[in-house]
């Protein structure tokens, strides 16, 4: 299942990909709006919530070899 996955995200576009982080920002403020008791997290929250999102990509940007580099 992964493998169709990867394979479809690779006809996404710049544009594609922005408009779909567009749409999850969208969906988090209608979740925000409906649920107003997820702004009063500490904000140390956030800050973990961040980073723990953020290693995988970061993992791949910077360290993840290519087929070329390998």
């Amino acid at each position: 299942m992964f493998n169709y996955f990867n394979r479809r995200i690779k006809l996404f576009s710049i544009w594609d990909i922005k408009l779909a982080q567009l749409a999850a920002m969208a969906i988090m403020i209608i979740l925000i709006k409906l649920i107003p008791e997820i702004t009063a997290l500490r904000f140390r929250w956030y800050i973990l919530i961040t980073i723990v999102c953020a290693i995988r990509p970061c993992y791949v940007m910077f360290f993840k070899k290519t087929d070329k580099e390998e």
